[in-house]
């Protein structure tokens, strides 16, 4: 009986023994990347608006009545367009007055002259006195002045008249007409605007600390100054994910402004296919320090423990081991890790919700940094 009791309970033992090996649960499966070490240049953000390289407030140089307004509105015109029409019989008129009075001085001029020449004759015989001969003479030098006042007088009306008609001073899109025919208008009234379409300007601020960095980025030889030479930007539009345009910085203002703590910044973007309009908001990346041999990772990688941050990486024995690290800036998608990690380690970029302890075995896929899907399988658990 003894002896029966006995090989039941071995038997037993034996059978728990198989049953916890077959409900031994394998290892997670966790893509895995290596840190991408490479030299990286940040890219600083700022926000700004898109406004024209010219823009003018076109307004009449004479007064009168619009005859008409010679444009669509909204379309684009030359330099030298005609826009706007002003009445011009009063100003043909007025040249027509000046034109007769040049001529009436022109007679008289000859006329003077003619006088003065047969004085200064008679003057060489004594046949005519000192007095008279010198009112000859002022009299020839007074038709000479009003010649010249009268010619300046035909030119003035020439002018006006010239002005009855309002030109593009500048090729651009024309905006709304604020004025219609039979309006009186003045040289203070507004007729339309027009805006320079080729560039466009991109006005940002950038903040005192980042204006400071640059300047001793500068004078330290790593970038060049953004007063001497063009710094690089990338540009996104509200409606841009990224920053697919690229221009150039062409002015940095000489002073900060003291209330908002920032130094006004201008880039200058092409855009002659026309995406941009005045007026626009932008995001606006502009070049800022770098890194030799950085130490990258894809930011879902990261993980959070109250104020800490931390990684897992896969060693040599498939075993997941926690890394506390230090986070930088992002770079071209990834993350900068300044420290806790060295060149070669492999970290989990997917699947670190299934580590529950750290050295817990894993089964470990390779991917990319910056394409995590699984390629290659790098360890088993052993």
């Amino acid at each position: 009986m003894i002896t029966l009791l006995l090989g039941t309970v071995l038997l037993a033992g034996c059978d728990s023994q198989a049953d916890g090996e077959q409900s031994a649960p394998p290892p997670p499966e966790v893509s895995v990347a290596e840190v991408v070490v490479r030299d990286v240049r940040f890219w600083d953000e700022f926000t700004g608006r898109i406004e024209a390289v010219e823009s003018v407030e076109l307004r009449p140089r004479v007064a009168g009545y619009v005859e008409r307004v010679n444009y669509t509105e909204g379309e684009v015109v030359d330099q030298g367009d005609v826009l706007f029409v002003i009445d011009q019989r009063p100003y043909r008129a007025e040249l027509a007055h000046a034109e007769a009075e040049l001529a009436h001085a022109e007679a008289r001029v000859e006329l003077t002259r003619s006088e003065a020449a047969r004085a200064e004759a008679l003057g060489q015989s004594r046949a005519i006195s000192r007095e008279e001969l010198d009112q000859r003479r002022s009299a020839a030098a007074e038709a000479e002045a009003e010649l010249l006042a009268a010619r300046a007088r035909v030119d003035t009306a020439r002018l006006n008249l010239a002005f009855t008609e309002v030109r593009a001073p500048i090729a651009g899109r024309t905006g709304r007409a604020l004025v219609t025919a039979g309006n009186l208008v003045s040289d203070t009234t507004p007729l339309t605007s027009i805006v320079s379409l080729d560039r466009v300007h991109v006005h940002f601020h950038a903040d005192e600390q980042s204006y400071l960095r640059y300047d001793a980025m500068a004078r330290s030889g790593e970038r060049p100054s953004s007063r001497e030479e063009r710094t690089p930007v990338r540009v996104g539009l509200a409606s841009d994910s990224g920053y697919p345009y690229r221009g150039e910085v062409d002015f940095v203002d000489n002073r900060l402004d003291a209330s908002a703590g920032t130094m006004l910044m201008r880039a200058v973007l092409d855009n002659r296919d026309g995406q941009f309009a005045p007026g626009m908001f932008a995001r606006v990346q502009l070049r800022g320090q770098g890194a030799d041999d950085a130490i990258l990772v894809d930011d879902k990688a990261v993980l959070t423990d109250q104020d800490r941050k931390y990684v897992y990486v896969v060693d040599d024995q498939g075993l997941a081991q926690r890394r506390d690290i230090r986070l930088g800036r992002m770079a071209e998608g990834l993350r900068v890790i300044e420290s806790g990690l060295e060149p070669g380690d492999r970290v989990v970029v997917r699947g670190a919700q299934r580590i529950f302890v750290p050295g817990m075995p894993v089964a470990a896929q390779r991917v990319d940094m910056s394409d995590p899907r699984p390629t290659v399988d790098l360890s088993a658990a052993h």
